[in-house]
């Protein structure tokens, strides 16, 4: 069975586990799912009412934008976990000769380019998800505005989750240059997009004073 595919229960007590996967990654994918999902269901509770007949279009359009990515956060679960694997068995890599540490050591800087390609990927999904609830809380039904809070808040911690199975893989990088390259496209998302899903959180918090 898939970490996808388990009930509720069974992801929490494994991610609970010992097991290397799912890890904090799969954890900020499945997060941003439901954080996409929670804005997506405020474009649902929308649609159809008179009262917002004239945003009915866009509204159709940012679902099916939360349509599409909710189906992308569900497939990073997978890919995290799979991206992992090959750090892992890098870790299990002789180096009693010259010759074999310098296999490992290509081997690894390999495996460590593919365990942050996920959760690059993840943060950028974060932030598209975060910039719908933006306009979902324009938009969308006042009847339902405390779910886009929620959702943003959601895909604000799947955001930062992600952004720390980035930099734990650069660290450990040789290649300093990508590294810090990596490292500041992250800080980048995080600087321009914590900040968005404060705002909108904020605004969503002071229409019930």
């Amino acid at each position: 069975m898939t970490f996808t595919k388990m009930s509720c229960e069974e992801f929490v007590d494994i991610l609970a586990s010992k097991e290397p996967a799912p890890g904090g990654g799969g954890a900020s994918a499945l997060v941003g799912a439901v954080g996409t999902a929670l804005g997506n269901m405020v474009g649902s509770l929308t649609v159809g009412k008179k009262k917002y007949a004239a945003v009915q279009e866009d509204i159709l359009a940012l679902k099916a934008k939360a349509d599409a990515l909710q189906k992308e956060f569900i497939d990073l679960v997978a890919k995290d976990a799979e991206a992992f694997v090959p750090v892992s068995k890098a870790y299990g890599m002789p180096t009693e000769t010259e010759e074999q540490k310098a296999e490992k050591a290509r081997v690894m800087e390999a495996a460590l380019d593919i365990a942050c390609s996920v959760p690059m990927t993840i943060m950028e999904k974060c932030c598209e998800a975060i910039q719908l609830h933006k306009e979902f809380a324009a938009k969308g039904s006042a009847l339902a505005i405390s779910d886009v809070g929620c959702g943003v808040v959601c895909c604000k911690a799947a955001l930062m989750g992600a952004s720390l199975n980035v930099f734990i893989n650069t660290k450990s990088m040789a290649n300093r240059e990508k590294a810090e390259a990596l490292n500041k496209k992250a800080e980048d998302m995080l600087a321009t997009y914590t900040a968005m899903a404060d705002e909108i959180y904020a605004d969503v918090r002071a229409r019930f004073n």
